[in-house]
């Protein structure tokens, strides 16, 4: 069955394994998207779609009291927004080396994408997603929500810190997921992290193109890259999706881009995914505040923006590391992951065995919280984090209140 809206295509797929057709559920494939006023008309005198022709009710005055309003007041909100976003999508096409916008999805936030993409992919009760602890949590939050069974296959809690590449801690066990795949063909999704949350570590390229070419998986690989913008040049996976059709690379523009109030998510993909995740989003999912501000934070001068505080940012994790590695007589370990996001791990030990203590942890946790009001993240429940706190890397005033606080607390827990 063809997919509804996409052109036929004479190229060969690749790799020569990958149906699409089989992966999205038939009753998705058979679906006709719902048509809205938009996609047939923009401009001119509309009454097609029922707004409110007055235009909406929020006072003048409510400038008075929020002037941040004035340019949001100032857009069409009493009309529908863009259904398309083609512009939007163009430039991020043209940000990630992509061939076009046919190549781009937009969500509200990657959660939107995750939950999305398994509802078009896998049968609920009877077909399942992978994902590789430790991991974010919303796959296995919309797996449940969607009737989803998870497939757990951790990823390596054992090798070398700092080793990186195919081996090291956090890596992806491709052996082990190719064992699991072949052996279950219920599986549909692997959702991989990259640079991990909360690990920070960067899956490489080689594992993932042997898992693109594992003849026996038939389903799709999702990259969720929320973090690769503070990993350096050349990280992205988003530069193979040319390449295989089995790849799906979610994206974001919440941390790189600091917009993490306005949720806008992309997922980069071949053009018959996008058609498909297309066909079933709800018809106006990206709002018209949202889309001005993605719009203009997709300007070449807002990116060369973004790009000096990722810059910024990283050379900020690294004295951050190097001020943490100073409260090691207190019970501060070393970092642990590959350190490649925004964030660091670090595990609280002992003070006695130098062992990471679950409870010491959680406890200097609350205690900056409640009463230091610093708020860092308690993930010591997860695979190959005990103990662990992660600290995302704030400005340079905020890192040295965590740390003189830190310190205090450490002294006295």
């Amino acid at each position: 069955m063809p997919i509804l809206g996409l052109a036929p295509s004479s190229e060969p797929i690749k790799p020569a394994h990958f149906d699409i057709e089989k992966v999205i559920r038939p009753n998705i494939l058979a679906l006709h998207p719902y048509r809205c006023a938009r996609d047939d008309y923009q401009e001119g005198i509309l009454l097609d779609a029922n707004e409110n022709a007055l235009g909406h009710s929020i006072p003048p005055t409510a400038n008075d009291i929020h002037p941040e309003l004035q340019s949001t007041l100032d857009l069409n909100l009493n009309r529908y927004p863009d259904p398309s976003h083609d512009e939007i999508k163009s430039r991020i096409a043209s940000l990630r080396s992509l061939p076009g916008k046919d190549h781009v999805f937009l969500g509200v936030g990657s959660d939107e994408v995750i939950d999305l993409i398994m509802r078009v992919c896998v049968s609920p009760a009877r077909e399942k997603i992978l994902i590789t602890p430790p991991t974010y949590g919303m796959y296995a939050v919309c797996a449940q929500v969607n009737d989803v069974d998870i497939v757990r296959c951790n990823l390596n809690l054992s090798g070398a810190e700092g080793e990186g590449g195919a081996n090291g801690r956090f890596s992806v066990q491709v052996d082990d997921i190719k064992e699991v795949v072949a052996s279950d063909p219920s599986i549909k999704l692997i959702f991989l992290c990259s640079p991990g949350n909360p690990t920070g570590t960067l899956i490489s390229h080689a594992s993932l193109r042997s898992l693109l070419e594992y003849e026996p998986f038939k389903g799709i690989i999702i990259v969720d890259e929320a973090y690769i913008d503070f990993a350096g040049a050349d990280a992205s996976t988003a530069s193979l999706v040319k390449d295989y059709a089995n790849l799906c690379v979610m994206q974001t523009l919440s941390k790189s881009f600091g917009l993490a109030a306005i949720r806008l998510g992309v997922a980069l993909a071949q053009p018959p995914l996008i058609q498909v995740l297309t066909n079933t989003k709800a018809p106006y999912n990206i709002s018209t505040p949202t889309a001005q501000l993605g719009l203009a934070a997709l300007a070449d001068e807002a990116i060369s923006g973004m790009r000096q505080k990722v810059a910024t940012l990283v050379s900020s994790r690294g004295n951050l590391l190097q001020s943490l590695k100073a409260l090691s007589p207190l019970g501060v370990g070393a970092a642990i992951g590959g350190n490649d996001a925004n964030f660091v791990v670090v595990p609280i030990l002992n003070r006695d065995t130098r062992e990471p203590d679950n409870v010491r942890s959680e406890r200097v946790y609350k205690a900056l919280a409640e009463e230091n009001k610093v708020v860092i993240r308690f993930r010591g429940k997860e695979a190959g984090c005990a103990g662990c706190v992660r600290i995302t890397v704030g400005t340079d005033e905020e890192n040295e209140t965590l740390m003189r606080e830190l310190e205090k607390v450490l002294t006295e827990i």
